[in-house]
């Protein structure tokens, strides 16, 4: 099986995309680790897969340093971690907004993945591994219906390409999958604007394909956009003018590739 041997960890992995990741991994052979702050959920996903369950809120870096814990534990080890857990922001920066829900969000969509690399970076160089996070569509576009939700996503976009050619040299590629709506929780509260206003939402198991390819493509700091209606791949970032030195040439490390 594809990926018998492996280790996975899967944060936000009893509902939405990260169960669907999860049972597909488990399905090709994986040992996955599903870490949830529902531990009812995430323990029923486990069991029914045959992989283990542990509680992890990933606002906490100690507790993602516990699941990285309980996966080489339970499985002797780690390769792949799917940086999932996310939540929709919901309030703006008028006379909605909120300090302690916007630490919170920021919490589990920016600083989730920010713990989750590096509570997971020790066990992944060992024997080389993969990361990927689960950014969206608007983290590469504008999103006026949730500026705050843009600027987390946005932020893990630029994580993810800056980590790329870092990591690359331990043996750990650091990917991005963009989801433009996916049909999962964060969408409930406006799932029936877009069905109305003719806006195709994603199945968990187109998003969860793209999971799959970017693991099977070998690629890095790379951000995979899921869209309906056409075959997920790479996003073409436009190129910047610098920074560069007076000659010209580049002073950061870049991969055209990944520019249009």
């Amino acid at each position: 099986m594809e990926f018998e041997g492996r280790v996975a960890l899967i944060t936000g992995g009893a509902n939405g995309i990260g169960e669907g990741v999860a049972r597909r991994l488990a399905g090709l052979g994986a040992r996955v680790l599903v870490a949830d702050v529902d531990a009812v959920r995430g323990q029923a996903v486990a069991d029914d897969i045959g992989g283990a369950f542990v509680s992890c809120d990933v606002r906490d870096p100690r507790q993602s340093e516990a699941a990285v814990a309980e996966a080489v534990r339970a499985f002797g080890g780690l390769d792949i971690v799917v940086l999932n857990a996310g939540i929709a922001t919901g309030f703006g920066l008028g006379d909605d907004f909120d300090p302690e829900r916007y630490r919170s969000v920021m919490g589990i969509n920016l600083d989730g993945v920010v713990y989750g690399v590096h509570a997971a970076l020790p066990e992944l160089k060992k024997r080389g591994g993969h990361i990927i996070a689960t950014a969206s569509m608007a983290g590469l576009m504008a999103m006026p219906l949730d500026p705050l939700y843009g600027a987390n996503k946005a932020a893990v976009v630029a994580l993810v390409r800056a980590l790329g050619p870092v990591l690359a040299a331990d043996g750990v590629t650091v990917n991005a999958v963009c989801p433009s709506f996916a049909d999962t929780a964060i969408i409930s509260g406006f799932k029936s604007f877009l069905e109305s206003s003719g806006m195709p939402v994603l199945t968990v198991d187109e998003v969860v394909d793209a999971y799959l390819a970017v693991l099977r493509t070998g690629g890095t700091g790379e951000c995979w956009y899921v869209q309906a209606g056409r075959p997920s791949e790479p996003f073409k970032f436009p190129n910047p003018p610098g920074p560069r030195t007076g000659s010209g040439a580049r002073v950061t490390p870049h991969d055209p590739s990944q520019e249009g």
